[in-house]
């Protein structure tokens, strides 16, 4: 594991929840649908990038919206084997070639009522990697971390929800809502982050019928979905951070 790695995982094994993520905290529920993110970094050609997805233009909800590889836990899975379960099916990963890293804490996502683990990992052994299932996965990206910190490319978006958050212009996508929320966690914790400017605002791309929730991302089947953000009055997102961060291997 390179160092910039280990150094996140330091500061992960250091820092408390507030820190992580400083958002409202709200209780999360005694049962909640459980599912889990693939936060992977390898070593590309301009340093280290990180794996991103775009959701089909053709899904009923949350279309077109950028991700990363997760989904819903099957049967027992723990987190980690539902991220890189995940990850090869959306992307065509070889888990092999990951090494968890770390686990933050699990957040805990209102409108859709899942509980999330994001899971930090390296990619030892880089490979192919590309849609899988083109009904369901639009593109796949290794987004350098040199152009998510280069200050031309972040700003904020607006979502008629009212959401005012992080976003990022890359490899021909705006990364927004919930995985934009977590990128700019990892920019921090990487000591990527330069200033920016907070007062440039980004226009969402066209949405066409629904507009996805911001603070969803990318969280399972997409029939197991609420209805969009768009199609209610609108509400602030909600989010909670229940627990702590966890070594790998730990319940």
């Amino acid at each position: 594991m390179p160092a910039w790695m280990a150094r996140m995982v330091g500061r992960i094994d250091e820092a408390t929840i507030e820190d992580l993520l400083p958002r409202p905290a709200l209780s999360a529920p005694q049962v909640a649908r459980r599912s889990a993110v693939l936060m992977l970094f390898g070593d590309g050609a301009s340093g280290p990038d990180l794996l991103l997805t775009a959701r089909a233009s053709t899904l009923r909800s949350h279309a077109g919206q950028p991700a990363f590889p997760g989904g819903k836990q099957d049967g027992d899975e723990d987190p980690v084997a539902t991220a890189l379960r995940e990850g090869n099916e959306e992307t065509g990963l070889d888990p092999s070639s990951v090494t968890p890293a770390a686990l933050f804490p699990d957040l805990f996502l209102g409108v859709t009522g899942f509980l999330v683990s994001p899971v930090l990992a390296y990619w030892r052994v880089p490979g192919p990697v590309g849609p899988v299932d083109l009904a369901e996965t639009a593109s796949v990206a290794r987004v350098p971390v040199a152009e998510l910190a280069d200050p031309a490319r972040r700003g904020r978006v607006r979502h008629p929800s009212g959401y005012v958050g992080p976003a990022f212009e890359v490899a021909d996508m705006v990364v927004w809502g919930f995985t934009a929320g977590l990128v700019e966690v990892l920019l921090d914790l990487g000591d990527w982050s330069v200033p920016w400017d907070p007062h440039r605002y980004i226009d969402l791309p066209d949405l066409s019928e629904s507009l996805p929730d911001p603070e969803a991302g990318h969280l399972g089947d997409d029939d197991d979905r609420p209805p969009p953000v768009g199609s209610g009055p609108p509400q602030a997102p909600e989010t909670a951070v229940q627990g702590t961060k966890r070594p790998m291997g730990s319940p």
